[in-house]
């Protein structure tokens, strides 16, 4: 997971265009405007003609419908504007914290895991699995929470309540859903799939902190000196001098760029200034 991390935030910072900035509110607004819509139309033939259904898209060619399920309301009235803004205000501190590329790779990755679940449930059963991006919106509390678990918000804009609680809130309703009958298998597996996606980006950082402290490596004494001069001597063959162990850009290509040093880490290992502070410490 740490090496495809990297490769992800290399990618993110090679190709500054991909992401769209504000997604989360993007996503917001859409669904609004589904719920509005939906609520006029008694038929319900708008949310049927934008939920996913792998055998429309497989044999009828709705691709569509690929793209336009994550804007399915999963509550409707008070609880959507809830719903909605902590969304919105989980999701922009993400982006802000990520990067828009980083954020956007997030949600596609916990679209793809819904989308590749809902086409093998349909292809050896031939049933519709209810698809939607009710557990992936809930999986950014844990993202959220794995990063900043003391930030407190206030629950119904009245109760002030740690960020982590919510995500241990969730993570009891996801239990409910997968372990009780509260859904009809296989879609008690949908929390699952939601799980799996936050696991491939936040996964180093949660083991690394909840790890048993008997099975956590002692800190090592660094030599700085000894390890500046074993690190001079490798990069003395080199056309540069800093290179980010994260993105990969170096002093030659970016020479107003500036590197640090991280002391964290087991070794002498360099950053650019946008990763000194995120990057996942290196233990051996």
């Amino acid at each position: 997971m740490k090496k495809l991390m990297r490769k992800i935030d290399r990618f993110c910072i090679t190709h500054p265009r991909f992401g769209i900035p504000n997604l989360m509110l993007y996503l917001v607004i859409g669904t609004g405007l589904v719920w509005l819509l939906g609520k006029m139309d008694t038929s319900k033939t708008l949310l049927y003609a934008l939920e996913f259904n792998a055998g429309k898209i497989f044999l009828h060619g709705q691709i569509w419908r690929l793209v336009t399920f994550v804007f399915i309301p999963d509550s409707s009235g008070i609880w959507l504007l809830i719903a909605l803004y902590f969304y919105y205000f989980i999701g922009k501190t993400l982006e802000s914290h990520w990067g828009p590329g980083k954020f956007l790779a997030y949600y596609l990755s916990g679209m793809l895991c819904n989308i590749l679940f809902g086409t093998l449930v349909w292809l050896l059963s031939g049933w519709e699995a209810p698809v939607s991006a009710m557990y992936l919106n809930l999986s950014m509390f844990f993202a959220f929470a794995t990063l900043f678990p003391e930030t407190v918000v206030l629950l119904f804009f009245i109760i002030p309540v740690k960020i982590k609680w919510l995500a241990y809130i969730a993570a009891a309703y996801f239990a409910l859903v997968v372990l009780t009958g509260f859904r009809v298998f296989p879609s008690n597996l949908l929390p699952v799939v939601a799980v799996l996606n936050y696991l491939l980006f936040c996964g180093d950082w949660l083991f690394d902190k909840f790890r048993p402290s008997a099975f956590k490596q002692k800190k090592k004494t660094i030599d700085f000196k000894k390890a500046a001069r074993e690190y001079n001597r490798q990069q003395a063959n080199k056309p540069y001098t800093h290179k980010c162990e994260v993105c990969g850009r170096t002093d030659r290509e970016y020479p107003d760029l500036e590197f640090r040093f991280c002391s964290k880490c087991i070794g002498y290992h360099c950053f650019c200034v946008d990763h000194i502070n995120s990057h996942i410490h290196f233990k051996e």
